[in-house]
């Protein structure tokens, strides 16, 4: 057995664990969780860059529903967190048929909830470049892209919910390199589809590659390949090889469970609104930013995935922080849980300011590799030099959010994000876009993302955010 799973079992098994021991077991499973983490920004920093080769316009089209497709996303992972974070209680508690059992509840549910979320994004698609403000002259690739995108939500949803239940079970591993697999068919697809027919030479060699020059609408198709063929594999290690979850290797039944569909509706309920707070405001934002120009579009979508490289420790660390307090107050042990809390906190911020530095410094040359107009570059790198002195806020709110949801407390972090976001994000960004360009949004972005980290830190400096695991009838 491997010294995580040693670990793991001896949560469950209520052994005490060192602090040495337990800084171990965070670092071994945040590392794949981060290794993830890098594979999916980097499949949106390949999308990003390919497609920046083809000028501002496609960037920007891009840029335009970007914050639309993360909302649809932001629904895909509320479901799954609705019925992992059930798992992760069951499995601490050494019930593995009731963690069975919870997945085919949540595997019907989320597959169902996925399919109207793509009818719905399909219908709104050709209006919706339009509704967010958008040029005339960006609105078609907008739109196809976010058609093409909308057709592959199901997939995605698999995608997310093999991903949790995984990760809840305590494999990071299969997750991270499932993730780089994805990243590495994204890279080929969109080498093939987004570049058409045409010479290139290697090593002095020349030769002809094809391609179906698709340009925006290839980037999509590409991903969305990829996406499924990643959610495919994730399927079959998650239902049918995995020893303790594999529900074609443990029959039972998929009738409709109320407790457990009552207890997903109570966690999923205020993520779905968190959603829909902090997606909204995203939205908001475009329609704050677009205004401003394409150059400005393409800087704020460009610095957003640039500054993204600097979140993969503390989403990893928060993925780490749902399983580990999952596990432990599945396992009725709240101290635990609480050192847990405070260990990948600490070492979610040290990690985020670490290359909060590395991105101040080189925010030009990573600009550069995701755009040629010398406009987007310089502003996009002023934007980033700006956010590295918020990474550590961004860092604490990130990894005390992932402590709360493995507590199965959304409530009240769901309103501590709509009262940051919305009071302070956009209130500021709504008085200082207009006087400052897109350096006023980021200057309010920098704002808010230290007023989160506050809260968040305040919030789990008491206990009552473990208080919301209850009987698992």
């Amino acid at each position: 057995m491997k010294q995580k799973d040693i670990l793991l079992e001896g949560i469950r098994t209520g052994l005490p664990l060192t602090i040495r021991e337990r800084i171990k077991l965070t670092l071994l499973l945040c590392g794949p969780a981060i290794l993830a983490q890098l594979a999916s920004t980097l499949l949106q920093f390949i999308d990003a860059s390919m497609v920046g080769s083809l000028g501002a316009g496609p960037s920007a089209s891009i840029g335009l529903v970007s914050t639309s497709i993360w909302l649809i996303g932001g629904f895909c992972i509320a479901n799954g967190q609705g019925f992992s974070v059930q798992v992760a209680h069951n499995i601490g508690a050494n019930d593995f048929a009731a963690a069975r059992n919870v997945l085919r509840q949540g595997l019907a549910v989320v597959l169902a909830f996925s399919v109207i979320l793509a009818i719905t994004g399909l219908l709104i698609a050709g209006p919706l470049p339009r509704w967010l403000g958008g040029e005339a002259a960006i609105q078609d690739d907008a739109a196809a892209y976010f058609r093409i995108f909308c057709l592959f939500v199901p997939m995605m949803q698999l995608s997310f919910f093999g991903v949790t239940m995984l990760q809840c079970s305590g494999d990071m591993k299969l997750p991270a390199l499932m993730d780089i697999l994805m990243c590495v068919l994204d890279v080929v697809f969109n080498f093939l589809l987004i570049f058409p027919t045409r010479e290139l030479s290697l090593f002095g060699l020349t030769f002809t590659m094809p391609g179906a020059g698709m340009g925006v609408r290839g980037a999509a198709l590409g991903t969305g390949l990829a996406e499924a063929i990643t959610a495919i594999l994730l399927m079959y290690f998650l239902l049918i090889r995995h020893r303790e979850l594999g529900i074609f290797r443990h029959k039972g039944s998929f009738s409709p469970d109320k407790p457990v569909l009552r207890k997903a509706s109570k966690i999923t309920g205020p993520l779905w609104f968190q959603n829909l707070v902090m997606r909204g405001a995203y939205i908001a934002s475009t329609l704050i930013v677009a205004p401003l120009g394409a150059v400005a579009i393409a800087a704020n979508s460009f610095a957003i995935i640039a500054e993204s490289f600097c979140y993969m420790p503390g989403y990893g660390m928060g993925d780490a922080a749902t399983t580990l307090v999952g596990q432990s107050l599945g396992a009725s042990r709240k101290d635990l849980a609480r050192s847990f809390s405070r260990i990948t906190l600490g070492l979610g911020v040290a990690m985020m300011v670490a290359l909060a530095v590395v991105m101040y410094i080189l925010a030009v040359p990573i600009m550069s590799l995701l755009s040629v107009d010398a406009d987007v570059v310089a502003l996009g790198a002023r934007c980033l030099r700006l956010e590295a002195f918020a990474e550590a806020g961004y860092a604490a709110s990130i990894v005390a959010f992932g402590a709360c949801v493995g507590a199965g407390d959304t409530k009240i972090p769901a309103l501590l994000n709509l009262i940051s976001v919305w009071a302070v994000r956009i209130v500021l960004a709504i008085i200082l876009t207009p006087k400052y360009g897109l350096m006023g949004y980021w200057i309010a972005m920098f704002i808010e993302l230290n007023v989160r980290g506050l809260l968040f830190v305040l919030r789990i400096r008491g206990t009552k955010w473990m208080n919301y695991v209850t009987d698992k009838g």
